[in-house]
């Protein structure tokens, strides 16, 4: 199956580490959406937003690569699954369920995600610009 990753899931190390099967693929763009930070955790979301883009990695997981994902994500308590289509692919991605405040992600999260943009070759440009938009 396809899943686009987004946040700590663009880092290739933490998802081989989640998923071992996992094969980073390109990187794509989720057009009208916008990523955010936000629950107790400071964790990186996605929500709908016209004219908006969420960069992000395309990977192909296993049927068992799921299923450790959906743990990992707290599926379906803290994130739920969104499938969209991409040149006529379905691609699974995550959201969370409850939509709380902007909150600014930890350093050690934050270097994550970095580290995960230049693994994909993800124009870090738009990380910035989604932890300076707190709305």
């Amino acid at each position: 199956m396809l899943y686009f990753a987004y946040g700590s899931n663009l880092n290739h190390f933490q998802m081989k580490r989640r998923c071992k099967d996992s094969i980073f693929i390109k990187k794509i763009n989720l057009n009208n959406f916008r990523l955010t930070f936000r629950s107790k955790y400071r964790a990186a979301d996605i929500e709908p937003k016209k004219n908006s883009k969420v960069i992000g990695g395309l990977y192909e997981i296993s049927k068992s690569d799921e299923k450790k994902l959906d743990v990992y994500e707290d599926f379906p308590i803290l994130y739920k699954k969104y499938y969209f289509l991409y040149y006529g692919k379905k691609i699974m991605t995550y959201t969370m369920v409850k939509k709380t405040e902007f909150r600014f992600p930890t350093e050690r999260y934050l270097n994550i995600v970095k580290n995960g943009y230049r693994n994909c070759g993800l124009d870090i440009r738009y990380l910035t610009k989604a932890l300076s938009e707190k709305k």
